[in-house]
């Protein structure tokens, strides 16, 4: 069956947070001792991972880890503790880091988003960006204009249910109004985006790599499954 809509995760897909020179200016451990390039690597790491328990958690920050993109309240909770158990030890430094975070003018679109996005939307096909988030990511594609390519915007905090749960999914095809026969995901997760193959979508993998490594990935996944 033709495809006729594509459904595009949004970190590590079409955007990517990535570490600013200033961001990490003057973090410090608890011993006073500068992060090193490594340690910082690490840090963004765990700000960013798409799945999978990234420190150890007590009982409380295990829920709100679990709970994290149904719920801003438990995702600031929780990543506060991820900072912290990272190796940043002042609260108003996770909390700027945090605010980075979730502030979309920060991240940075991948070198073929907007193409892609034209693309699929200029052929006439729905686009959907369906993500586990907890934050409105809808500026980062408005303040660029790439929201008149986006026919809707399907955020687990705002439906009550994350990726690989079937429901996030069949929202957003009855937002686009297509058939799951009809419907390709694109994402950086086998896990989470990968599990709309439960309900019939195909499903192309991109690798969250740093946006200069990863130039036309986008336009290859569209490319293999025949929009482009």
């Amino acid at each position: 069956m033709a495809i006729n809509a594509v459904l595009f995760d949004f970190s590590g897909t079409l955007f990517r947070l990535e570490q600013n020179a200033f961001w990490l200016d003057g973090l410090a451990d608890a011993d006073g001792t500068a992060l090193d390039v490594e340690a910082q690597t690490e840090l963004m790491r765990r700000m960013t991972a798409p799945v999978g328990q990234v420190v150890e958690l007590d009982e409380e920050h295990q829920h709100a880890w679990h709970q994290r993109d149904r719920d801003p309240e438990l995702h600031r909770k929780v990543y506060l503790e991820v900072l912290r158990r990272s190796g940043v030890p002042r609260p108003e430094q996770a909390e700027a880091l945090y605010q980075r975070l979730i502030t979309p003018g920060e991240w940075t679109p991948y070198p073929d988003t907007e193409a892609a996005l034209k693309a699929v939307s200029g052929q006439g096909r729905k686009v959907g960006v369906l993500s586990n988030i907890a934050f409105d990511i809808r500026p980062a594609f408005s303040q660029r204009g790439w929201d008149a390519y986006v026919d809707e915007f399907i955020l687990s905090f705002e439906v009550g249910a994350i990726k690989p749960e079937l429901e996030i999914f069949r929202t957003a095809l009855d937002r686009l109004g297509v058939r799951a026969e009809e419907t390709l995901m694109v994402g950086d997760s086998e896990e989470a985006d990968g599990g709309a193959r439960a309900l019939g979508c195909e499903f192309a993998l991109v690798d969250p790599l740093p946006t200069t490594e990863r130039p036309d990935a986008l336009l290859g996944a569209l490319r293999a499954h025949g929009l482009l």
